[in-house]
């Protein structure tokens, strides 16, 4: 009777093991997520990874290296008399020109007014802002009705990150939210730049600098220096008319 009572307490131990170890399989995926939660972070099958930071675009990446190679910035020789600070615009080339003195000058990419919106003369620069806010001018919203009337400064605006505004005029040097118009005859006459180098540019450029807007039928005579900026693509021909001649 002892044996019979013993072995039945071998029977219920062995049953109730057997019984405990299936519920552990039954709850044990509900047990971890609660132990998980309990120590405050999700079991691996829920999480939830954040995406790749590292290979987001980054749009204020080096605009320049967007650009064809003859509209980079670059340090150039440069057959002036005007002083340096003056900005030089050969509309013909699409470039800007800031000068540094000793022959030398800074050469920028540009885009530059469309058919029958160039123009040419000096002006001089009367007021900057960064992120400028944007007044679409009347003449310009008669032709466009659809532009809006006002548009506050930031990365959509189309006057970009810096505006040098020119004399008393509508014309701007300006940035752009969009570098693939740099070197092209687009606007309606302002002189537009990458955010990049506007910025570049803006930094140099003090109240009062003159500006010199060539004809389109006219350029400079310009050439990298040797060892400094990017060299102009092979083959290219010098341009032929030297600054003082539009004084």
């Amino acid at each position: 009777m002892t044996q019979l009572v013993s072995g039945a307490r071998r029977f219920s131990r062995r049953t109730a093991i057997v019984m405990a170890g299936t519920v552990a399989l039954l709850l044990g995926p509900a047990v971890t997520d609660a132990r998980a939660q309990s120590l405050g972070y999700a079991p691996i099958e829920q999480q939830t990874f954040p995406p790749d930071e590292s290979r987001s675009p980054n749009t204020a990446q080096d605009e320049d290296s967007l650009l064809p190679e003859r509209l980079r910035r670059t340090i150039v020789n440069l057959d002036t008399r005007e002083a340096p600070g003056t900005i030089i615009i050969d509309t013909g080339n699409t470039y800007l020109y800031y000068v540094l003195g000793g022959g030398r000058a800074l050469r920028y990419g540009v885009g530059v007014g469309r058919e029958g919106f160039t123009w040419t003369g000096v002006q001089t620069i009367t007021r900057k802002a960064e992120w400028p806010d944007w007044h679409p001018p009347a003449q310009m919203i008669a032709r466009q009705p659809y532009l809006p009337r006002f548009m506050a400064g930031g990365p959509g605006n189309p006057l970009g990150a810096r505006a040098m505004y020119l004399g008393s005029s509508e014309y701007r040097i300006h940035g752009t939210n969009d570098p693939t118009t740099i070197g092209k005859f687009v606007s309606s006459g302002c002189i537009r730049l990458t955010n990049e180098d506007v910025t570049d540019l803006f930094s140099r450029v003090q109240l009062g600098s003159k500006v010199v807007v060539l004809p389109k039928n006219a350029s400079l005579q310009a050439r990298t220096t040797p060892g400094r900026g990017t060299p102009l693509p092979s083959g290219r021909q010098a341009m032929s008319l030297p600054v003082a001649a539009v004084n």
